[in-house]
C-alpha cells in the first residue's frame, strides 16, 4: 500500500446513510464501527476497551485479525445501491503483527487487490490513532450469492 492508501481522512469515503449496514452482533460486541466505505475500499475502527486487552495490557491479536477480516471483507462488497447487498465469506486470512498499539483506537483500512467473478483478494493495515502501523494482512474472499441475494 502507498502512503496515500494508508491516509486516514475521515471525510474521504465516509459511509452514506443510505448505504450504511448495521453492524453484526460480533462487531457490536467488540465496538467495531464502519467509518468509510466505497468501491474497493473500506475502513473500520474499534476502541481499545479494557475487555479487549491481553494479559500484557495490549489489544489482543484477535482484535487486529477481526478488524482486518471485517475491513477486507467489506472492501469487496460495496455495490453503491442500498437495495443490493453483496456478501462474502473469508477463505484465507493472513495477519502480520508489527507493533504495539498506543492511543485509544485501532483503525483498519483495506482495499481490493484483485479477483474475479467468484472470489476477490484484499490487503489491509491496522494503525492506532497515533498513526503507528500495528499489523498488516491479506485475505481471499468468496462472494456469497448474487448482490441482493
Amino acid at each position: 500500500m502507498t502512503d496515500k492508501d494508508q491516509h486516514h481522512d475521515h471525510d474521504t469515503g465516509s459511509v452514506s446513510p443510505d448505504l450504511f449496514e448495521p453492524p453484526s452482533p460480533l462487531a457490536t460486541h467488540l465496538g467495531i464501527a464502519m467509518t468509510g466505505w466505497r468501491k474497493g475500499w473500506a475502513r473500520v475502527e474499534a476502541p481499545m476497551m479494557p475487555e479487549l486487552l491481553n494479559r500484557q495490557g495490549l489489544p489482543h491479536g484477535g482484535l487486529h485479525a477481526t478488524l482486518l477480516d471485517t475491513a477486507m471483507g467489506f472492501s469487496g462488497c460495496f455495490t453503491g445501491d442500498p437495495d443490493l447487498r453483496q456478501m462474502a465469506l473469508t477463505l484465507s486470512l493472513t495477519v502480520n503483527y508489527l507493533g504495539q498499539a498506543q492511543g485509544d483506537r485501532l483503525i483498519a483500512e483495506a482495499r481490493v487487490t484483485g479477483g474475479g467473478r467468484k472470489t476477490f483478494f484484499a490487503e489491509g493495515t491496522v494503525q492506532d490513532d497515533t498513526g503507528r502501523l500495528i499489523a498488516t494482512g491479506t485475505g481471499v474472499f468468496r462472494y456469497r450469492g448474487a448482490p441482493g441475494a
